[in-house]
């Protein structure tokens, strides 16, 4: 049987260097799937390469103005 590997919230936070609230966005609008656990949330390996290979876009509240500055 091939080993699954798993990450939990905070190690895949740390990954991609967010913050868990963004994580939490992520995974409420299904741009990256994580399956509850018991009582935690965790994310396969796969889930997370696909997450990374697709990106994901910009909202439009977040996006920054044209005239503001860095």
């Amino acid at each position: 049987m091939k080993e699954i590997k798993v990450y939990s919230l905070e190690e895949v936070a740390d990954i991609l260097k967010i913050t868990r609230r963004t994580l939490y966005t992520y995974v409420k609008e299904g741009k990256l799937h994580a399956v509850k656990i018991g009582k935690y949330w965790r994310v396969s390996e796969q889930d997370l390469q696909d997450f990374i290979s697709k990106g994901t876009t910009i909202s439009e509240p977040n996006r920054r103005k044209a005239n503001q500055s860095i």
